[in-house]
C-alpha cells in the first residue's frame, strides 16, 4: 500500500515510518521540517517526503496514495493555548482540506491522529469512544472538530478512522520532553527531584509511542467493515494512572531522585480514564504492550547512552521553547512557516524547503545529539547533575501533561 504519512519528522512519525515500512508499506512522508533538528542520538534514516507545509499541500501531493496516516498537528495543549487560532488553522482547518484533497484523489483509507483529551473532565469512571466529549483547551477541541467534519466525508469510497491515543510516552530519536513521563525522567535525572506542581491526583491515560505505531499498521491492514467511520482509544487499561502514580515509578527507575508534589497549580481539570476494549476487539491480536513501569526504564537508559543535556532538555525537546527560539532567531514566521528546511541543529539550509508544489526531498536529517550548548549533562552512569532544569528566563520549568 501506498502511504503517505504526515509529521514523519516529528516524535511519534520517527518511530512510526519504519513499523509502515516493515509491514510492506511504500511510505512518502509530508512534514515541514519544523521538529527535524530535535535529534537526540542518531539520525533516524526517513522515508523521503514531502518538504511542505500541511496548510499549503496541492493534489499532486495525493496522486497515486491508497492511504494517509495524518500525524501532523500543533501537538499540545500549552502550544495551542499560546496561539489558539493556529493550532485551528493547521490542526483543523488544514486537516479536514487535506482530508478533502485525499478523498477527490481518490484515497481509499484515512487514518487521523487524535486524542484521549477529547474526553477531558471525565473524572475516575472508565469512558469509551460513545462518552461526551468535553474538550478543556484548544488542542482538544481542534481533534473534536476534525473528528466531526472528516464524519461527513464518509462514503462507500473514502473511509476516515479516527485514534485516539491516550498520552504518548517513549523514547524517540526525535525527543519530545514535554509530555508527562519522558518529562519527569529528564528531570528526576537532571536535578535528583520527580516534581509535580498539580496535586498528584489527576487520571492519565498512557501508551507508548511503539504501541501508537503498531495500532496504525495494524488499522491500514483491518477490514474496511471493521474500522470505517469509527473511533478507537488507543492504550492499555493497565496505563489508566494517577500523576502521582506515574511519579512513583519514575522514581524506582532514577536511583536516587525523590517526589516532590509542590500542589501549586492545584488539580489539573484534565483528568480521564479510559476503556480501550474496542480496539482489541476490531482488530484480533492488538494490544498495547509497555508499561510506565518499562517506559520509565526505557528512557533512563536512553537519555543515558545519548548524553541528554539540561539545554536540551528544556529548549530543544520542549515544543513551545523550540518553536519560540526558532521565531526568535527567524528560521520560522509568525504563522510557523519554516523560512528554510531545518537541518540538525533546527537552522535553514541551503535551497530552503520545498513549497506547495511537494517535490521529494532526499531521506535523513542531519546529525547532533539534540543538545544545545551544555550547561549540564546525564551521563553514561545515568547521574543527576546539581542544579535543576530551568527555563530561558530561570523559572524552574514543569509540564503537567502532554498529549502526542
Amino acid at each position: 500500500m501506498r502511504v503517505l504519512l504526515t509529521g514523519h519528522q516529528g516524535y511519534l512519525g520517527s518511530v512510526m515510518a519504519p513499523v509502515l515500512a516493515a509491514a510492506g508499506h511504500e511510505v512518502t512522508g509530508l512534514d515541514s521540517g519544523l521538529f527535524a533538528g530535535c535529534l537526540l542520538g542518531p539520525a533516524p534514516d526517513d522515508p523521503p517526503g514531502h518538504a511542505v507545509d500541511l496548510r499549503d499541500v496541492t493534489p499532486e501531493v495525493l496522486a497515486g496514495v491508497d492511504a494517509v496516516v495524518h500525524l501532523a498537528a500543533l501537538s499540545n495543549d500549552p502550544l495551542g493555548a499560546l496561539a489558539p487560532e493556529l493550532t485551528y488553522d493547521i490542526n483543523h482547518r488544514a486537516s479536514v482540506r487535506l482530508a478533502r484533497l485525499a478523498r477527490d484523489a481518490g484515497v481509499r483509507r484515512f487514518l487521523y491522529a487524535s486524542t484521549c483529551s477529547v474526553y477531558g473532565a471525565s473524572g475516575s469512571d472508565l469512558v469509551d469512544e460513545d462518552a461526551p466529549l468535553r474538550p478543556v483547551t484548544p488542542y482538544a477541541d481542534s481533534k473534536v472538530r476534525v473528528e466531526n467534519d472528516l464524519l461527513k466525508l464518509a462514503d462507500d469510497d473514502f473511509s476516515p478512522v479516527f485514534l485516539r491515543n491516550a498520552t504518548a510516552f517513549g523514547f524517540s530519536p526525535r525527543l519530545r520532553a514535554d509530555i508527562v513521563l519522558n518529562n519527569l525522567v529528564g528531570h528526576a535525572l537532571l536535578s535528583g527531584e520527580v516534581r509535580v506542581l498539580s496535586d498528584g491526583t489527576p487520571w492519565r491515560p498512557l501508551v507508548h509511542a511503539a504501541d501508537i505505531a503498531n495500532a496504525f499498521a495494524m488499522t491500514l491492514a483491518a477490514p474496511r467493515d471493521a474500522v470505517h467511520a469509527r473511533a478507537f482509544n488507543v492504550g492499555t487499561e493497565e496505563n489508566n494512572v494517577t500523576v502521582a502514580e506515574i511519579a512513583a515509578e519514575v522514581a524506582e527507575a532514577v536511583p536516587g531522585s525523590k517526589v516532590v508534589i509542590t500542589g501549586e497549580t492545584g488539580a489539573d481539570p484534565r483528568s480521564y480514564r479510559v476503556d480501550f476494549s474496542r480496539i482489541r476487539d476490531a482488530l484480533p491480536g492488538y494490544r498495547a504492550l509497555w508499561t510506565v513501569k518499562a517506559g520509565a526504564v526505557q528512557l533512563v537508559e536512553a537519555y543515558g547512552r545519548f548524553g541528554l543535556t539540561e539545554e536540551g532538555f528544556q529548549r530543544r525537546f520542549t515544543r513551545l521553547a523550540w518553536l519560540s527560539a526558532r521565531r526568535e532567531a527567524g528560521t520560522v514566521d509568525g504563522a510557523l512557516r519554516p523560512r528554510g528546511a531545518a537541518g540538525g541543529d533546527g537552522a535553514p539550509t541551503p535551497g530552503g524547503a520545498v513549497g506547495g508544489g511537494g517535490a521529494l526531498t532526499s531521506a535523513g536529517v542531519g546529525g547532533g545529539d539534540g543538545a544545545l550548548p551544555p550547561r549540564g549533562v546525564v551521563g553514561g552512569d545515568g547521574a543527576p547533575i546539581p542544579g535543576g532544569v530551568v527555563d530561558g528566563d530561570g523559572a524552574p520549568v514543569a509540564v503537567r501533561d502532554g498529549e502526542r
